[in-house]
């Protein structure tokens, strides 16, 4: 800190937004420090990071045959995610 390493960080002097951890349900709150002092990846986080790296690949892809395989692949994944997604905001209002 005495170096300056600290000085330009995004929201320097601002609350860090927790709105997103509250919205969380407790239990999966606990589940997810469990899984990240492990560090393991929670399902959606690797999702997202799948998602992203197909997307990558359809963005330097050649072949139309190639380009529909990585579309459809991005498609499972994406409804995957929802789905998962949905399930927590369903538990999350009981």
């Amino acid at each position: 800190m005495q170096e300056g390493d600290f000085d330009n960080l995004a929201g320097k002097g601002k609350p860090i937004d927790l709105t997103a951890y509250f919205a969380t349900p407790a239990d999966l709150r606990l589940g997810y420090s469990v899984l990240k002092n492990a560090r393991v990846i929670p399902p959606e986080a690797k999702l997202l990071k799948e998602i992203d790296e197909l997307r990558d690949q359809l963005a330097a892809c050649t072949t139309e045959e190639e380009r529909l395989k990585l579309k459809k692949e991005i498609e499972n994944k994406v409804l995957k995610l929802n789905l998962i997604l949905e399930r927590y905001k369903r538990r999350s209002k009981k």
